[in-house]
């Protein structure tokens, strides 16, 4: 019998749990704790994994244990293991109740707080049972971290062209960045204007060393202008947007972030050309991995949406 055969047939679902317990908590006592075992019980099963498959999983350290490469391949296809498990399960529990379910959803900051919001809307009002989890953070890091290890299910945003082979990336709509003021604003009631009519206006914008703030800069200095006076400065969307219905104020923002709640929060998009360029905006889901009906519901759910904020965008100059 071959290495493949004896695996298939020794090893347990309980010794992968343990594995990965103790990669998590990077110590076989806190791992015991954790799963209300003893401490042999844990070193026991890390022996007897090493011995069948003839490697050393874990460094042991004064500090704890780290994974050799052998144990980070072997973290790896655990994690995928359990990953498909939970899925399972989640597809049993939809199908016999299809009102509910579970997703876990990826996301930037602009889009939790734009587009995100109407599409869970509109899921929950169709599927009252289904459950939600939002993680909000930055896109690579949600690319890398979060997908890549299975943390969350599907990642909804900003797509980045080509940069894992092993993500697949379906692409909505292209995103572009609009001028945005209150709906008070007197140069809201303008029908033209050009970027330099703005130089001296109040500008709330992310940091300056942020990306948007960089946009900004980029944008005023392909036209001839020098950048813009930030009036404030917050990493806060709901604070930008505050200001921006106080009719004093004026922000870029991407149009996935404003199109479909402008009228809601009193916003009106500027009629500026901006020469930026735009973004892939869409759905990111990792390849070779089996979702289920909650995914599929988000993915129509979210065309839909995209294809409403092309029909309320408007038209390029």
């Amino acid at each position: 019998m071959d290495l493949v055969d004896r695996i298939g047939v020794r090893i347990k679902l309980r010794d992968l749990h343990i594995l990965l317990a103790v990669a998590e908590w990077k110590s076989m006592a806190k791992a015991a704790r954790h799963l209300a075992v003893s401490q042999p019980v844990v070193s026991r099963a890390i022996g007897d994994l090493e011995g069948k498959f003839g490697v050393q999983i874990f460094d042991r350290t004064p500090q704890g244990v780290e994974p050799t490469i052998y144990g980070r391949t072997l973290l790896d296809r655990g994690l995928a293991i359990f990953d498909e498990l939970r899925g399972s399960v989640k597809d049993i529990e939809f199908l016999s109740d299809a009102t509910a379910g579970e997703l876990r959803i990826g996301s930037t900051p602009s889009i939790a707080a734009g587009l995100l919001p109407a599409i869970l809307d509109r899921l929950c009002a169709q599927r009252p049972r289904m459950s939600f989890q939002v993680k909000v953070g930055d896109a690579a890091m949600l690319y890398h971290h979060d997908l890549r290890e299975r943390r969350i299910d599907v990642l909804f945003g900003r797509l980045i062209a080509g940069a894992y082979d092993d993500v697949h990336a379906e692409t909505l709509f292209d995103d572009r960045i609009v001028v945005v003021a209150g709906a008070d604003n007197p140069w809201s009631r303008r029908r033209k204007l050009a970027l330099q009519d703005l130089v001296h206006e109040r500008w709330t914008m992310p940091p300056t060393d942020s990306y948007p703030a960089n946009l900004v800069a980029d944008a005023f200095r392909k036209c001839g202008l020098p950048p813009p006076h930030l009036s404030v400065t917050s990493h806060g969307i709901e604070l930008h947007l505050a200001l921006l219905t106080t009719g004093h104020f004026i922000s870029l923002m991407p149009l996935s972030l404003v199109a479909l709640r402008r009228n809601r929060l009193g916003l009106k998009i500027l009629p500026v050309e901006l020469p930026l360029p735009t973004h892939p905006f869409g759905v990111a889901t990792l390849k070779n991995r089996t979702l289920g009906p909650v995914a599929t519901l988000f993915a129509e759910c979210a065309r839909a949406a995209a294809k409403d904020v092309a029909a309320r965008s408007p038209p390029r100059r």
